[in-house]
This record gives C-alpha cells, structure tokens and sequence, in this order.
C-alpha cells in the first residue's frame, strides 16, 4: 500500500476517533449538568434552610413563627356575639402594626378515637342489634378515613421578620403578644413547635401529603427528581 495513503488514513482514524470521542464528552457532560439541575433539594424548592424548636428560617435570610388558630364556629353566635367579637378582636390585635397573614389549609379529620371507641363497645355489648348497629357504623367511619372525603379546616398565622443575629427574642415577643390577644377574645390558639412546622410545610408544599399519621420529622434532605 502507497505510504501517503497509508498515512492519510491513519490520520482520518485518528480525526474521527476524536470527533466522537468529543461528541460524547459533551453529551455526557450535559446530561451529568441536567442530572444535577434536577435534582434540587426540597429544602431548596421550598426556601427552607433550617427548622429548630419553634422557628424556621429561610434561604432568603427570614425567620418566621406560626401561631395554629383553633375554629371558631360563628354559625352558634348570635349577630350581637358576632359584632362583639368583631370588636374585642380588632381592639387587642390593633397593637400589632405588622404585616399578618392566614393560611388555612384542609385536611382529614382524625376520626380513628371514635372507631377505637365504637370497637371497644362492639366487645362488651351482647345485644345483638347493638352489635350490628356497630360494624355498619364502624365500617361507614373507617370508608369515610380511607375515602379521606371527612376533612377539616386548620387555620394559621405565619409570623416573620428579617433574620438577624439574635432576633427569635424579638419574634417570639410578638407572637406571645398575639397569642395573648386571641385568647383573650376566648380563641383558642398554639405556637408551632419543629414536628408541626414541618407537618404544616408537607400541608402547603405537598399536595400528597395530607394524611393524619405521624410522619417522620427527622432532619433529612430529600431528592426532588425530574
């Protein structure tokens, strides 16, 4: 074989060995980049970077509070009670000069004490018809809890401000502050502890997860995945 020919076909080897050696580099490097993009952290997707005790604090350099409000039914008031309450709480929240926000979120209501009472009388009772009355009963509540259709609303109010060094004094002031204020209109209210501030993240964040079991509350990084 001609030696120029043979040359010339040793370099076009060579050339079309490194030009699909470079167009699988660059295919690799750019699925290895949208693997990466993919997979952002929940923490990340939410724009929580921490919870402890009672506060959570964000990527953006907030730190929010939350005070549960407990349902008030207002349908058992009458219009004067209703008026009344009106003003008792606009007169004690009229101190806070600060943004407020509520969030009411759905979810199941926990009915399981009632079946777990209703089982426990299904054991004891000998009459009969008490006995059928009671699995129907049983049966309808525990389709009710699988269906999820039974739900309840949850009410409450985010409390934050700009993250600085030694601010959860300062939130924490402001909301015992209205806390106060709620409970002095006889409206049952709590502070989120670190278990419900996550619990109540899962309500808002992910539709899935409304579920009445305890979750797991422990400090892990999940994996959103694309």
């Amino acid at each position: 074989m001609n030696p120029i020919l043979s040359i010339w076909i040793l370099l076009l080897t060579v050339l079309i060995a490194g030009a699909v050696f470079f167009v699988l580099n660059k295919k690799e490097k750019q699925q290895r980049k949208a693997e990466t993009q993919d997979q952002v952290t929940a923490q990340e997707f939410t724009n929580v970077k921490d919870v402890r005790d009672k506060y959570l604090y964000t990527r953006d350099h907030f730190i929010f509070q939350y005070l549960k409000i407990d349902p008030v039914s207002i349908d058992l008031l009458s219009q004067r009670e209703k008026e009344s309450l009106t003003r008792r709480l606009t007169a004690e929240l009229s101190g806070d000069q600060e943004t407020i926000k509520l969030i009411a979120v759905s979810r199941p209501v926990d009915i399981s004490p009632l079946i777990n009472e209703y089982t426990d009388l299904l054991g004891s009772t000998t009459n009969q018809k008490q006995k059928e009355l009671l699995r129907k009963e049983i049966s309808s509540l525990s389709n009710y809890a699988l269906s999820g259709e039974v739900i309840e609303r949850q009410f409450y109010l985010p409390i934050w401000q700009k993250y600085e060094p030694d601010c959860e004094q300062d939130i924490s002031r402001r909301v015992n502050s209205l806390k106060t204020a709620f409970e002095t209109c006889k409206v049952p209210c709590s502070i989120l502890r670190e278990k419900d501030i996550v619990r109540l993240c899962n309500l808002v964040n992910n539709p899935a997860h409304v579920h009445i079991e305890d979750s797991n509350v422990e400090p892990v990084v999940p994996i959103l995945t694309g």
